[in-house]
């Protein structure tokens, strides 16, 4: 494992982070238990992680309370922990200022600590981006000032989202949603360089797209059913040609977090794990690197053959 400057009060970051989403009780898909969630936050540290992303939505406030439980007796100052503020542990949303605070006590009370190393806005409506205009970045600094937070971001879609917020906020931390499909941000990491905010690369899979799993025929039961039947032919034949592009040297999934890594913007990457199986196949990424070339061709193939199309999210 190979580790990367995060935010300049944390320790650096391993490549490849643990996405806690799944640690949760989460309606609609497969749950994991108490003790499997447990063992799997304890083999992701055996692995050499020690960057964990979590919020309050995650099964409803479950996923930063098993979280707490796993890291108890764990020496906390070689953890990275990153929350988020906007999607609630009832549910609902609440992007107001006024939330920030109670957000965050909230966070620490389900996980047991002191601190997180970094809150950031859950993927928020545009109009709360700009600091100029939103008193959210105020009460984040406070909470700086108090030691609950170590630094701040946002979760953001697009490079004009990120452009804005690191104009116009102090921003130390963007969780920018990027992979071979979706390189949009990308524009935006030289900036990301310059003012030494963190990129955490969300989505690396497009989904489970870039795991090779799903097809032109696949059919949807869950949030991914907001696709329609030629969305999905159009992405299935785009991961052929990826496939085509990276040749039998890599396995899919692998290839695409590499691709991810070969960024130097990017600290870390945040695949989903469902099982052990999948997260030990994840940190394998970070052995095989991809060719400066192959990066290339992957990002010629981005402008030629899957931006004209605008890809539905």
């Amino acid at each position: 494992m190979r580790y990367n400057t995060y935010i300049k009060e944390a320790p650096k970051v391993s490549e490849i982070g643990l996405g806690a989403w799944q640690l949760g009780v989460n309606s609609g898909w497969r749950s994991m238990s108490e003790q499997e969630a447990i063992a799997m936050v304890h083999t992701a540290l055996d692995l050499g992680i020690n960057f964990i992303d979590t919020a309050p939505n995650y099964g409803n406030g479950t996923s930063e309370l098993r979280l707490g439980k796993a890291l108890k007796g764990i020496d906390r100052s070689k953890v990275v922990i990153n929350t988020k503020f906007g999607h609630t542990a009832e549910g609902d949303l609440n992007f107001s200022a006024g939330h920030v605070r109670e957000s965050v006590e909230g966070s620490l009370r389900r996980m047991q600590i002191d601190y997180v190393d970094s809150v950031i806005i859950h993927n928020p409506p545009d109009k709360y981006l700009d600091g100029r205009k939103n008193d959210h970045y105020e009460i984040l600094e406070h909470l700086i000032d108090e030691g609950k937070i170590r630094a701040y971001g946002a979760s953001l879609d697009t490079y004009e989202q990120m452009k804005l917020f690191m104009e116009t906020t102090n921003c130390e931390v963007i969780e920018a949603f990027f992979n071979m499909l979706f390189q949009d941000t990308a524009r935006a990491f030289g900036l990301a360089r310059k003012k030494n905010v963190g990129i955490i690369a969300k989505i690396p899979l497009d989904s489970g797209w870039l795991t090779g799993k799903y097809k032109a025929d696949s059919t949807f039961d869950d949030i991914r059913s907001r696709w329609s039947q030629e969305d999905i032919r159009t992405r299935a034949g785009l991961v052929d040609q990826v496939k085509q592009i990276i040749g039998d040297n890599y396995v899919l999934s692998q290839a695409a977090i590499a691709f991810c890594l070969s960024y130097d913007a990017v600290s870390t990457v945040i695949p989903g794990n469902t099982t052990i199986e999948q997260l030990k196949s994840n940190v394998e990424s970070v052995k095989k690197p991809l060719p400066y070339a192959l990066v290339k061709e992957l990002e010629q193939f981005y402008k030629d053959e899957v931006r004209p199309r605008q890809l539905p999210w």
